[in-house]
């Protein structure tokens, strides 16, 4: 609610300090407008002040008298700046920042000739009352960062790097912003330094694990990534290694196509490292875990009642996806497939025959495989991608297809979807775009591998797993033998 003040009667004027008669509205003396109220100052509060203690004793501050009035008849101002007592942010007396302005004024104040100026008086309170700090919001002091004049951000600000520097270090495991590469990432995906969005973990995802790796990327043209891998190795009985490599990719027409695809990765993985150290065969072992993958699949299905009244967009149809695997264990290397990932094989000496080692549950294989359309025609039909077999509760019949190898020879398998395949189609495709070194650094070959599909476009998720097989070589023969 507002109020009006009434003037008080003033006894002197404030210009000329002269007392004006009873009842005058301006000053005889010298014209000063006595019924006008000086204007409130404006208030811009931006942290409590606290002013330097009264003097003792009764007496307050004393504020000096008013100077006479100059040539123009324009009344001198009560005070000067420099009059006022009190200290300013940095501790020193007003009236010693008023001199060192007044010396950069003069000339030659620069090269220091300026003629020296007395000291202002001193502050009321002796000089323990310097001491107390008095915040100015506008006064720019010279001194340094501490004294510009800038009150400090609640936050670290990200633009500048001692602040950055300054962010607290992220905990054991925990991650850090992609953007200003010091601040912590909470629950929700965003910095607590900056505020800048992380980008999602499966984006674009990287692993190696001894002699295998593996790569997955969201791609281009996609607004997440459906695709989903797992790497391991374990023991078999006798002691020696198998290596398993999983590559799934979720139906994108279907519902939680992601979360289909990682459900089969990781429960293919973990069924072959129960079955493969209990000794089973390693092709029997494989089709265990596509049914498993296919049960981990069915269960995402199986939603409480009225799940889908709020979400009008989701799908209806069960959640899917496609896997294709790979398992090196002693001499044998098996795959095993559903959908249309697939499986190379890129000999160590490019001059041997290369190899596709999976056939696509598709539209285009079967037209192929009836002898109704070349290979040519059927992958050049708008349905030749459509796939006949994938994991989920709507699948028509679960028809696992494993097969088993046995190499002659060094070389390399390429577990890849179709992200990546759709860049390099034949096997000659598959193994020119393989890096000459990918045998060493599979890492690298992944990553090279990735790169070549995103250049070609880009236009659905890419994920690969590169295998090195090393074995002793055993004489001329094809580069792959099935057992």
């Amino acid at each position: 609610m507002s109020q009006s003040h009434q003037q008080p009667a003033l006894s002197k004027c404030p210009g000329c300090a002269e007392p004006p008669a009873a009842g005058d509205l301006f000053c005889g003396a010298c014209g000063y407008d006595l019924s006008a109220v000086p204007a409130r100052p404006g208030d811009r509060p931006t942290m409590a002040i606290t002013a330097p203690p009264a003097a003792s004793g009764s007496e307050a501050v004393r504020w000096p008298a008013a100077a006479e009035t100059d040539s123009s008849d324009v009344p001198a101002p009560v005070h000067r700046p420099s009059d006022l007592p009190g200290t300013d942010s940095g501790g020193r007396a007003l009236a010693e920042q008023e001199q060192q302005r007044e010396q950069a004024q003069e000339p030659g104040a620069a090269a220091g000739q300026g003629a020296p100026v007395g000291p202002g008086p001193e502050p009321v309170g002796g000089p323990e009352s310097s001491a107390v700090p008095v915040r100015h919001d506008d006064r720019a002091v010279p001194g340094g960062a501490e004294h510009s004049g800038d009150f400090a951000l609640a936050a670290p600000d990200p633009r500048t790097a001692e602040h950055a520097a300054a962010a607290a270090p992220p905990a054991a495991g925990g991650k850090v912003c992609v953007a200003c590469r010091s601040g912590r990432v909470d629950p929700d995906g965003y910095c607590e330094n900056c505020g800048h969005a992380q980008p999602r973990e499966r984006d674009h995802m990287e692993q190696e694990l001894g002699s295998v790796a593996a790569v997955s990327d969201r791609g281009l043209r996609h607004h997440r990534n459906e695709d989903s891998f797992a790497v391991s190795s374990t023991a078999l009985p006798d002691g020696s290694p198998a290596v398993v490599a999983i590559v799934c990719d979720g139906v994108s027409s279907a519902s939680r196509p992601d979360e289909a695809s990682a459900a089969a990765a990781n429960a293919a993985n973990e069924s072959l490292l129960e079955s493969l150290p209990r000794g089973t065969h390693p092709q029997q072992a494989m089709h265990e875990a596509i049914v498993a993958a296919s049960e981990a699949v069915n269960a995402l299905a199986q939603e409480p009642a009225g799940a889908m009244e709020h979400d009008a967009h989701r799908h209806q149809n069960a959640p899917a996806c496609t896997l294709v695997g790979a398992v090196m264990a002693g001499e044998l290397l098996i795959v095993g497939w559903v959908g249309d990932s697939r499986v190379y094989w890129v000999p160590e000496d490019r001059s041997r025959p290369t190899a596709r080692l999976t056939e696509d549950d598709s539209w285009a294989a079967q037209m192929v495989a009836a002898g109704l359309m070349n290979e040519a025609e059927a992958y050049a039909d708008e349905r030749a991608h459509a796939i006949t077999g994938w994991l989920g509760a709507d699948a028509y019949e679960l028809e696992p297809h494993t097969a088993a190898f046995k190499p002659d020879r060094p070389g390399l398998v390429v577990v890849c979807t179709d992200g990546l395949w759709n860049y390099a189609e034949s096997a000659e495709e598959m193994a020119a775009a393989v890096p000459a070194d990918a045998q060493e650094h599979p890492l690298r070959g992944a990553q090279v591998l990735v790169g070549h599909a995103l250049d070609g476009g880009g236009h659905d998720n890419v994920t690969v797993a590169l295998l090195p097989f090393a074995v002793r070589p055993q004489g001329a023969g094809s580069a792959c033998e099935t057992v």
